[in-house]
């Protein structure tokens, strides 16, 4: 069973998102947060740009960087979401505490 949001986003019964555009798994920001994309997975990197609230991203892959604390706990993962653009995973709510793509390979 799925349901679509006003956005056009399908949510499946477990609660992930579906792109309906793509096809391809998306996951919601927290709500409320305006998330900082950083060149690269820790806070010392450079901010490329800001996501807007409610945005939806799809994560490319995940590697380890630096440990940071946000909505959904503490973590050290950190979602790419394009080339040279990172985000903490404590601001994705991804459903898991751990990785949900593979392993960015640089």
């Amino acid at each position: 069973m799925t349901t679509q949001d006003h956005q056009g986003a399908v949510e499946a019964a477990d609660g992930q998102t579906l792109a309906a555009a793509a096809g391809g798994l998306t996951y919601p920001v927290a709500p409320g947060y305006r998330v900082k994309v950083r060149k690269g997975p820790g806070t010392d990197y450079p901010v490329v740009r800001q996501l807007a609230e409610g945005a939806t991203i799809q994560i490319r892959c995940q590697q380890y960087g630096e440990k940071v604390s946000g909505p959904y706990g503490t973590s050290d993962i950190w979602d790419n979401i394009a080339p040279g653009q990172y985000i903490s995973d404590t601001y994705v709510r991804t459903g898991s505490s751990g990785m949900v793509a593979q392993r960015c390979t640089s």
